[in-house]
């Protein structure tokens, strides 16, 4: 019996990366246009031309399409190949790869964000796929830091990173009106989240 990764790679093995990403884009947009309520999978579908069963059989669910879409391209933060040797290195590359998707992204992902807190599946295919990836590349980077001798083994503040520079990029939006931009999370870092992990700042 096939593995079910192997089952969904089969499912999937007749969709070409361009006609992927046309889907992707067309969920954008649509999110753009109307947000996760109005969006449909037969909406995706006409702006797609294509069928609302290609759809279903490609990702199951409206939840699992626009998760996909979310992750596309360089919407994706790519923080588990970072790896600079320090704890400090690895955490301002981090602010760089998070400012680096700071722009439309979020206003998309407040909008999904606040769909996710009355739809069950939304939220376990918004933490599933994005956040808790995000959320263990960091805390690995931590943890690495933590046997290298730069954090103190049991400092109260580790456990927190991800949700210090994650709630940054998600709040600041939100309290500013602004974009938290890789130089806004360079200044968090050096001025909250160092001191507390008892890191040296740069002068």
């Amino acid at each position: 019996m096939p593995s079910e990764a192997t089952a969904t790679q089969q499912r999937r093995s007749k969709i070409t990366p361009e006609r992927e990403q046309e889907f992707y884009t067309a969920v954008l947009d649509l999110l753009q246009e109307g947000g996760y309520e109005a969006l449909t999978i037969e909406g995706v579908a006409a702006r797609t031309r294509s069928s609302r069963s290609t759809l279903y059989r490609q990702w199951n669910s409206k939840p699992q399409l626009v998760v996909a879409a979310l992750r596309s391209g360089n919407r994706r933060m790519a923080l588990e190949g970072i790896d600079t040797g320090s704890l400090e290195g690895d955490l301002r590359a981090v602010a760089e790869a998070i400012g680096s998707v700071c722009g439309g992204d979020t206003k998309l992902m407040y909008a999904v964000g606040h769909a996710a807190l009355h739809d069950p599946e939304l939220l376990e295919a918004l933490r599933s796929a994005l956040i808790e990836h995000e959320v263990a590349a960091i805390l690995a980077m931590v943890r690495k830091g933590v046997d290298r001798g730069e954090v103190a083994e049991g400092n109260a503040a580790a456990e927190f990173v991800p949700t210090q520079l994650i709630g940054a990029m998600r709040v600041r939006p939100l309290l500013e009106g602004r974009q938290a931009d890789a130089a806004y999370l360079t200044r968090f870092l050096e001025s909250s989240v160092f001191p507390a992990l008892g890191i040296g700042v740069r002068a």
